[in-house]
């Protein structure tokens, strides 16, 4: 297994465990957090830019694959809003590799391990073409006007699947 970081920051020597903001994790208890190779691409975004990624597993029905994937395929897929196109072309990512020693699981879905100690990375990459990033590894890419429908839809599947910085997401579109 290998855990990663993803950042638009270019030299970060030491990861200090910071303490989380999500409501459902210990306050007091400061983390690092890594991604898992599959769960990877969907951190191949720019740091603010929302999106809802999902992807295939082997309880996802074949009626799910059906209606939300392009092809047989495809299995993973990174829907971002339309604004975020430019910003992303314009966007390279540092990606930082870890030890995975000191890491634990903290949500399987979505990919994440957290580790309480401070971590310096053992290797470091750089990513400027992130859209061929994507490509590379069979990832579909969807650009939507708003993310909302499919976050509401997907949660509803059998797909493993992650919603990140919503907050920066267009509003809800409310019907008239």
């Amino acid at each position: 297994m290998k855990l990663f970081h993803v950042s638009e920051e270019k030299n970060i020597s030491i990861f200090n465990p910071r303490l989380p903001s999500r409501q459902d994790l210990d306050p007091t208890k400061g983390l690092v957090w890594a991604i898992n190779e599959k769960c990877f691409p969907n951190f191949l975004t720019p740091r603010n830019c929302p999106r809802v990624t999902f992807h295939a597993n082997e309880a996802t029905t074949e009626e799910d694959r059906k209606n939300y994937l392009s092809s047989n395929a495809i299995n993973h897929v990174v829907a971002i809003e339309h604004k975020w196109f430019e910003i992303m072309k314009n966007t390279t990512l540092y990606i930082y590799e870890f030890d995975t020693s000191d890491f634990y699981l903290q949500d399987l879905g979505a990919g994440y391990y957290v580790s309480e100690k401070s971590q310096v990375p053992i290797r470091r990459f750089e990513i400027q073409d992130l859209f061929g990033e994507l490509f590379k590894r069979n990832i579909v890419v969807r650009l939507l006007g708003n993310l909302w429908d499919l976050s509401d839809k997907i949660q509803q599947t059998s797909f493993q699947y992650s919603m990140c910085r919503m907050g920066f997401a267009e509003q809800r579109l409310t019907e008239v």
